[in-house]
């Protein structure tokens, strides 16, 4: 069977500059700087970038190594790649204002399956409001802010309004929910990668606790709609949150058998193996190690 992730379309918003800014509620977020103006992107381009940098992130705050370079690392990344867009990941729909309430899935950030609409922006518009008006399932924007921001937004008036909305400067994150979703990736990556390292020595009762710890990764699919091309029609993948195409990136590079998600054997980063055997994720680790293991042998 073909790839069916051969269409996709996703287009995603990076700022020129973040910052962490503290909320009323004493909650640390990251957003746009008052300044920053706004670059559109691909991110399928750049997936394998989106999903080491994620991971390796996500194995720092596991191994709970200093929050200011922890902080440094994530800042960096959002810098690079943009928010996750967590506020268009986590409902059933991406179209949710176009419903009375939001329908929540199941995630590690709100317990409540269902939301007052604005109650939920409350959660990502935390500092000024966008100009917003609803009477039950109709909603009204009135675009304001800078020219970057008006212009991003009628370039995206054909797409689901909170995802439009997810891309404006007013958008905001709370960092801990940003670190709660990097160290769930690494965990489900570590998960993985000990289990088939230590298989042969680990009994049926300890296989069985590896395998329910990463059932707790949830898997969420994008929308998808059917397009008629010039000689056949072809299934088309619509990916409205950052958060959506790292996972699923994610989730086919540790399944993939010829360049599988791996862990350097030298240096312990996340990299993209070049082919199935490769445990090294460059040359320059590959002799590092090989000079270490010399060395140790001479000592012994």
């Amino acid at each position: 069977m073909k790839n069916i992730f051969e269409n996709t379309k996703s287009i995603w918003v990076k700022y020129s500059d973040y910052e962490i800014k503290k909320a009323d509620n004493g909650v640390d977020y990251i957003t746009p700087t008052k300044d920053a103006t706004p670059t559109m992107y691909k991110p399928f381009d750049v997936s394998e970038q989106l999903v080491v940098g994620a991971i390796n992130i996500g194995k720092m705050l596991i191994a709970k190594e200093d929050e200011k370079k922890i902080d440094k690392a994530i800042m960096k990344f959002v810098r690079d790649f943009g928010l996750l867009g967590i506020m268009t990941a986590i409902p059933t729909t991406p179209s949710f204002m176009d419903y009375e309430a939001v329908y929540l899935t199941k995630n590690p950030f709100i317990e409540d399956e269902s939301m007052n609409t604005f109650g939920y922006l409350g959660y990502f518009f935390p500092f000024e409001k966008p100009e917003l008006s609803k009477k039950g399932k109709e909603s009204r924007w009135d675009v304001g802010g800078d020219v970057g921001s008006m212009a991003l937004a009628l370039t995206l008036s054909n797409e689901p309004m909170a995802f439009a909305l997810c891309l404006q400067k007013l958008y905001a994150e709370p960092l801990d929910w940003i670190k709660m979703q990097f160290k769930d990736w690494a965990f489900t990556f570590i998960t993985s990668t000990l289990f088939y390292e230590d298989k042969a020595t680990l009994t049926d009762e300890q296989k069985q606790l590896y395998q329910r710890s990463i059932l707790v990764y949830d898997g969420i699919a994008p929308t998808y709609h059917i397009a008629l091309k010039e000689d056949k029609p072809v299934l088309v993948w619509d990916f409205y949150s950052l958060s959506n195409v790292i996972r699923l990136m994610f989730s086919t590079s540790l399944t993939d058998e010829k360049n599988p998600l791996r862990l350097c054997k030298h240096c312990q980063k996340v990299y993209i193996a070049s082919r199935p055997n490769a445990v090294f994720c460059s040359t320059q680790c590959k002799n590092r190690y090989n000079v270490y293991k010399t060395r140790k042998k001479n000592k012994d």
